[in-house]
């Protein structure tokens, strides 16, 4: 006779099964959350110099232009045609995209919409056979560290100390202003360079011409896809998303194994930068 108050032998609910049950929901979760409404972005070169660095960690929109294969997070949708709610960026939105043909996770900025006619003549940028408007700014001191200049960087020769004797970028700015009132500033590193000769090329429906803002230091629509560039104006289908904000920078002297030292890796002054363009006046 079965003693009374024993307990059913079942199998345990809370054992492996609900562990993996729980870990595949919150992934999925994560995986909605970065495909649907923002994820974390991080910057690996110095292409898009002076706005954004080599070290910084940007928080970047999904929604503001709709949602296609590029917007699935990790790569994993396949390359479709279409987008679903598709409205175009601005020109001067930075944009996060996949490469055409590697896939690879590029950011650049919009200076060409569908329609546009594109050219540059010695450095000088002009849309639908107007020039850009371009204004010498006062050189850029930005401290040299670890993470700067970044990796394969073309800024190195812009390598100066200051009055005590520290490293650090002097850097020759040009603010442009789009037609429609976006304004930024660029590096021009004077003449000389295969990106100050381009077009002029119309760009194609559903397509954009994207240009980083180290104007002389970055592989985009003006470079060959066999140097790493776009390979000209990009498909709209291929954008990922809306550059919106630096959440936060490091200097490159962060030790994975002494916590300590994360903080200490702290860029201030990054944290909290809008990377949306001010936009004048047309």
């Amino acid at each position: 006779m079965a003693k009374r108050g024993a307990k059913s032998t079942t199998k345990d609910d809370g054992g492996w099964g609900k562990l993996i049950r729980d870990v595949v929901v919150i992934l999925l979760l994560v995986l909605g959350i970065h495909s649907c409404v923002a994820k974390p972005f991080y910057i690996p070169s110095d292409s898009m110099m002076p706005i954004l660095r080599n070290g910084d960690r940007l928080i970047v929109s999904k929604y503001p232009y709709g949602w296609s294969y590029s917007s699935v997070s990790f790569h994993l949708a396949p390359k479709v045609a279409g987008r679903i709610f598709g409205k175009l960026p601005q020109r001067g939105d930075i944009v996060v995209l996949e490469h055409p043909v590697t896939r690879i996770d590029y950011i650049k900025r919009v200076i060409g919409l569908p329609g546009d006619t594109i050219a540059l003549r010695n450095g000088e940028l002009s849309i639908n056979g107007k020039p850009v408007k371009r204004e010498v700014q006062p050189m850029l001191s930005i401290p040299v560290d670890p993470n700067l200049p970044g990796p394969d960087s073309s800024l190195y020769r812009f390598v100066n100390r200051d009055a005590g004797g520290k490293p650090v970028l002097e850097l020759p700015i040009v603010r442009e202003t789009l037609p429609g009132g976006a304004s930024f500033d660029t590096i021009d590193m004077g003449p000389g360079y295969a990106t100050d000769d381009y077009g002029p090329v119309t760009v194609p429906a559903n397509h954009l011409f994207l240009m980083g803002d180290n104007r002389d230091g970055s592989a985009d629509s003006r470079v060959d896809t066999v140097q790493k560039g776009l390979g000209g104006p990009v498909p709209f289908d291929a954008i990922a998303g809306r550059a919106e904000i630096i959440s936060f920078s490091t200097d490159g002297t962060a030790e994975w194994y002494n916590p300590l030292s994360w903080f200490g890796a702290l860029r201030s002054g990054r944290a909290g930068t809008d990377l949306r363009p001010e936009r004048q006046g047309n």
